[in-house]
């Protein structure tokens, strides 16, 4: 049992001023873990473009955050829970967020400010409803355009202009219609482009799509019953990576421009979707990465029961490098896609998670509910096999993020007893990824409508970070 949220925040705010004292902010940067892949020249700024930064589904990028120092917090109040944040190289955000009334998508324009930001959207669009809770996957592309597929199976560039008054607008520039390889009824969950400008999607059922140069779609169909629940990665070899709730597969284009399975790779689904995760299976987008090309290795996380692993493959030919044990600490399950760089992943549980509503196909958890109990794990690969560096029992209620830049590990922890109340308190947190221990935590809010529900912790431009919540976004720094 933990302490109670009050006495927790008091002591915390009392550690903090201390440890703070102590550490500087750029304090404890982490030795070089290895390079991320390169950019993607089809997406936005490395590190920008998508809810894991990049292709590659990272989980890490190359821009400082605001350090180990208590910094100003301010909130954009949306009536919507903001999965998605994007900024383009006009600096401006670009959101896709999930309306609270009725799960609905809403693409918002946001100037992340100055001093005192401009917390009203400049511009807002609400798109056609889609599969996974409304629709929460999406990237900015090299024009500054969100690139999504709505509800009615239209792929979708969204820009953003000034009219003739200075008044912004979201004005969609490009629509194409996917739904010749999607089957009626099922809906896009995944979307991102290959190095060569190709847009690959990926449904509910296991259609993996693409819509190559000049709009032809071409697709394949993965093994009937074969659910895919999060979103799909991209490496510079032009190969995609799809987890479905049986397997991971790698996928490229044959000699035909056809999408072509290169291999598949069963995991331990485990005996039910566990409660903290949205499907019954991995919930882990896949994070290509390695320390020669940044997209070496694949890997996810099984749904064993009961201690979950970390997987790792080798892109290209799937051959399993090493199979880790991870969450020995804390809950055993994750929704969150690991971090990776270099020869490190990071991996942090969801298990027990109380978000709000899970997809209306997602079945009964096992068992129905369970305390969230944090943890996280640092594994490095030694190929052959690979180790354990650290294993906590940090609460981290977001998707958590690495900087490069400054070596530092950002995220939301929660405060309050094992099984979760809306008393609980969010508090915004660094933790040094040598050793896994948490430098700061700056309580932010004690109100469950800031619960960023695992969403993910952005860092932006300007050493801030912006972090999507139940009802909004806030801004840290």
């Amino acid at each position: 049992m933990r302490f109670p949220s009050a006495i927790v925040a008091l002591l915390t705010a009392c550690a903090m001023s201390v440890v703070t004292a102590l550490v500087p902010g750029s304090a404890t940067a982490a030795a070089a873990f290895g390079p991320l892949a390169p950019p993607n020249p089809f997406m936005a700024p490395q590190g920008l473009a998508s809810m894991h930064n990049d292709a590659g589904s990272a989980d890490a990028g190359p821009l400082p955050g605001p350090g180990a120092n208590f910094v100003p917090i301010f909130a954009y109040p949306l009536l919507a829970a903001c999965p998605s944040i994007t900024q383009g190289t006009d600096g401006l955000v670009v959101a896709l967020c999930t309306t609270i009334v009725d799960q609905s998508p809403t693409v918002h324009l946001i100037d992340p400010g100055g001093f005192l930001p401009r917390v009203v959207p400049l511009a807002s669009l609400p798109v056609a409803k889609g599969g996974l809770l409304g629709g929460v996957y999406a990237y900015l592309d090299d024009n500054n355009e969100l690139v999504m597929i709505d509800g009615t199976n239209h792929l979708l560039h969204i820009a953003h202009a000034q009219d003739a008054k200075g008044h912004w607008q979201l004005i969609i520039t490009d629509s194409t219609d996917v739904s010749s390889a999607i089957p009626p009824g099922d809906q896009s969950v995944g979307v991102v482009p290959d190095y060569l400008g190709n847009v690959w999607f990926a449904s509910g059922s296991g259609v993996v799509g693409v819509v190559k140069a000049g709009g032809a779609v071409a697709s394949v169909q993965l093994p009937a019953g074969e659910r895919v629940a999060n979103s799909i990665s991209a490496a510079p070899t032009n190969r995609v990576a799809v987890a479905t709730t049986f397997a991971l597969y790698e996928i490229n284009l044959d000699g035909g421009g056809n999408p072509q399975i290169l291999w598949r790779q069963p995991y331990d689904r485990g005996p039910g979707r566990k409660p903290g995760q949205l499907s019954w299976g991995t919930g882990s987008t896949p994070t290509y990465f390695g320390p020669t090309t940044g997209a070496d290795y694949l890997t996810i996380v099984d749904n064993a029961d009961p201690i979950v692993h970390a997987l790792v493959y080798e892109s290209g030919t799937g051959n399993l490098v090493c199979q880790q044990p991870v969450l020995t600490k804390g809950g055993p399950g994750s929704e969150n896609s690991p971090i990776g760089v270099g020869n490190t992943m990071f991996i942090a549980s969801t298990y027990g998670y109380p978000y709000p509503a899970v997809p209306p196909d997602a079945g009964p958890a096992v068992p129905p509910t369970a305390p969230f109990l944090g943890g996280m794990t640092r594994v490095d690969v030694d190929n052959p096999g690979c180790h354990t560096v650290w294993d906590s029992n940090v609460r981290s209620a977001a998707l958590p993020h690495l900087s490069t830049g400054d070596g530092l590990i950002y995220t939301i922890t929660r405060f309050g007893f094992d099984n979760t109340t809306p008393a609980d308190i969010f508090s915004f947190a660094v933790l040094d990824p040598n050793n896994g221990q948490v430098i700061l935590q700056q309580p932010k809010s004690a109100s469950i409508l800031s619960d960023p529900i695992q969403t993910a912790c952005m860092v932006l431009m300007g050493n801030r970070i912006m972090q999507g919540n139940i009802t909004g976004i806030g801004r840290i720094g």
